[in-house]
């Protein structure tokens, strides 16, 4: 897909869309990509890595996708 492909499809998805938690929860996520430079990390990672951790940043906003801090650390303890 080409950038005005691109671009056409996420103006589509956005107008189709009515959820305003969703609509400000991306358009914070585009803020934020798009005011960070690009570090030396980010550069080489393949598209399919960026889109991964893109998608586990947007995943870790959601409460019901988080674990318990105790929980973690009682799974964890021997290594704490």
């Amino acid at each position: 897909m080409n950038t005005i492909e691109l671009k056409n499809n996420l103006h589509h998805l956005i107008d189709s869309t009515n959820n305003d938690h969703l609509l400000s929860k991306f358009y914070s996520l585009m803020v934020t990509i798009k005011n960070q430079p690009e570090g030396k990390l980010w550069s080489r990672l393949s598209q399919e890595e960026e889109d991964e951790l893109l998608l586990s940043d947007v995943e870790s906003n959601d409460p019901e996708n988080l674990i318990p801090h105790a929980e973690v650390e009682k799974k964890h303890s021997k290594w704490l």
